[in-house]
This record gives C-alpha cells, structure tokens and sequence, in this order.
C-alpha cells in the first residue's frame, strides 16, 4: 500500500502578489508556502503511515525552486517525491492542471489498496476543483471534505463535512480523498528527517515523461490549453487604520455620529 499525496506551492498570502503580463501570477518572485489544506493531507497520510507502514510519496506540479517544499515534507516524513515540471506545463487552469497530475500518477503506479489526497482547495484559486477531477480522470471514487478517516482492509470510513452537518461513507481503495483542517495538526519536521531528507528518492516528471499518456495533448494543457483564462490580477489596496470608541453611551452614540455624518455616511 502507498499513499499518494499532490501537494501544491502557492504565494504567500502576506506578502505581496506579483502578476505577469499575460494575467498569470509571477510565482518566481514572490514568497512562497506550502499550501494549508495539502499540509493537512501530508499529515493524515503519514498517520496512516505511522499505523500501517505504508509508503508516502508527494506529488507536485510547478517550477524547479518547489524542489525544496518537497525536500521539507520528505524531512516531515514522506518517503519519496516528485516533482512535474516543465514549460509546456505553465500556466495551466485546473483541468489541465488535473491531466497533468493524473498523468503522472499513472506513471507512479497505482495499486488496487492505494489512496490518492490532496487538500481541500488551494488559497491562490479556492476553486477545490483539482483533487474531483484528478478522481475522474483516473476513474477512481472520491470523497471530498474529509474531517476523519478509519482505515480497515481495503475500505476507508470518512466522516465528510457538510455546511449543516455531516455525513458517514465508507469507500473502497483505490480511492481519492480531499482533507479539510478539522482533520488534524500538521506535524514539524524532525531534525533526524531534515538530515534523511536528501537520501531520499526526489524525481522529476517533465513534459517528455508524460507526452505519450492519454491524457497529455498539446491543446489541453499549459495556458493555450485551459479552458479557464484569467481576467484580472492585482494586490487589494490596504484598508484604513480602524477607530474604537470607547463606552456605550449616549456621549460615544453622538460622537460615532458625528464621525459618520462628517464622511457623508448618514
């Protein structure tokens, strides 16, 4: 058994947003992280490991520099990463995106007891599209919002979130699982991890890799192949320092009106 977890680098969301030309975001210059809700599919895959013994790999796609987000999730546990990368991959929305990495999941090997996670959206897009497209494309089931899993044999009992409550499924392996936060506390990377971390198997899938699978055409993936183009992208202006009135009464009422009444609120 082997769970495989896509992982993605996205900006910083306190730092400022670089934007291209084209409308696409300038990765290169900005901070970066590991996206939140993936960190929480990392962790729950290495519990798995923890229990089972199974083999963790990460799987990304982005530019050369996202090496390093994947050395530290080795050094937190995983036994092994890949990276796709390559130019003909850039600027992809997430269906090709979603080829892209079902593609390379396929060259990965697929077991009938394995499990593909991703998180639940990534914070540069929120669309929470990739991880159900990435099940469809390999046709395999999937469970999105997982707030707990058990695992037993070859099925899997999930706890999915809902916005007024929550359902139980039990789902057979192989089987593609989206995590949210409530799952669990994402772990530190250990210093004896940090030292193992360049021991261990870190691979590059590029575009020859994975040009003679299916799902691979030159009209459906990079930015002349996604469907989804972006609009517009900018940093929001910074808001305005915040007043605090203090007390609640008939003296703070007649200065917040005031105040009000002087920028042509009321």
């Amino acid at each position: 058994m082997k769970i495989i977890v896509c992982v993605k680098q996205v900006p910083d969301t306190s730092g400022k947003v670089a934007v291209n030309p084209d409308g696409t975001l300038d990765r290169a210059s900005m901070q970066t992280i590991t996206n939140p809700d993936d960190m929480n599919a990392v962790e729950a895959a290495l519990k798995l490991k923890d229990e089972t013994g199974c083999m963790v790999t990460v799987v990304t796609m982005g530019p050369p520099p996202a090496m390093g987000m994947l050395r530290e999730l080795m050094a937190m546990g995983a036994d092994s990463a890949v990276l796709v990368s390559a130019r003909e991959f850039g600027g992809s929305d997430t269906y090709a995106t979603s080829q892209i990495l079902a593609a390379a999941i396929k060259r990965i090997g697929l077991e009938p007891d394995d499990i593909v996670m991703c998180g639940r959206q990534a914070i540069d897009g929120d669309t929470a599209q990739v991880g159900p497209q990435i099940a469809e494309k390999l046709g395999m089931p999937q469970v999105t919002y997982v707030a707990e899993m058990h695992k037993t044999g070859d099925t899997i009992t999930v706890k999915r979130m809902l916005e007024d409550g929550y359902m139980t499924i039990k789902v057979q392996t192989p089987c593609l699982l989206t995590c949210i936060k409530e799952l669990n506390t994402p772990r530190y990377m250990s210093v004896s991890g940090v030292f193992e971390t360049y021991s261990k198997p870190l691979d590059t899938f590029n575009y020859e890799s994975l040009k003679d699978d299916s799902l691979i055409d030159a009209t459906t993936i990079g930015l002349k192949g996604s469907p989804t183009n972006i609009f517009k992208s900018f940093t929001p202006p910074l808001k305005g320092a915040g007043v605090i009135l203090e007390g609640d009464g008939k003296e703070t009422c007649e200065k917040l009106a005031g105040i009000l009444a002087e920028k042509h609120i009321i």
